[in-house]
């Protein structure tokens, strides 16, 4: 018995100076769909400076990255006449559309009977004075199902301070 207690003891030595860590295998699926979701944040993040490039934008990317990456806001980009040119891949999972589905279109795709016209109206407003704002509407997923979205909208100019984008950062609340 003396045998096996030393046998253990240099196995648990000899373990610990190889310097490296084990995952528990339970922490295996948290760790891969974490992993996949800062890939996809990631790759949108970079389709995003490179859409901010070849627009010129005037922007702080540090906000961009905390937005997409801390927060894990949806992120909505559309050009000046409201077409949207980008949508994050997160966008599936509070409203079940793909990116792709949405571009060209306008972001009353997601809106029904039960959106705010006022809040619409604050909405319209807002852009069309190229100001920012923030407002909580009742949307629609892809199934008809409503859902709460949180949205904080803000004009994207341009080097030469000329509008040429419009941003949304968007959640799903309560």
């Amino acid at each position: 018995m003396i045998d096996l207690k030393d046998y253990d003891n240099a196995v648990v030595k000899f373990r610990k100076s190889l310097n490296y860590f084990v995952l528990p295998v339970l922490s295996w699926d948290f760790y891969a769909e974490n992993v996949a979701s800062i890939y996809k944040s990631e790759e949108d993040m970079s389709s995003l400076m490179s859409l901010g490039s070849s627009n010129s934008w005037n922007i702080d990317t540090e906000v961009l990255d905390e937005k997409l990456k801390v927060n894990k806001n949806v992120v909505v980009v559309t050009d000046t006449n409201l077409n949207i040119v980008f949508a994050t891949k997160n966008i599936w999972a509070m409203n079940q559309y793909h990116p792709n589905e949405i571009l060209g279109k306008k972001p009353k795709i997601f809106q029904g009977s039960k959106t705010s016209k006022s809040t619409l109206k604050i909405v319209s407003e807002a852009v069309k004075a190229n100001k920012p704002f923030e407002v909580t509407l009742v949307n629609y997923r892809k199934d008809g199902s409503t859902y709460n979205c949180w949205i904080q909208g803000h004009p994207i100019f341009d080097q030469k301070g000329k509008v040429v984008n419009f941003i949304a950062f968007e959640k799903e609340v309560a």
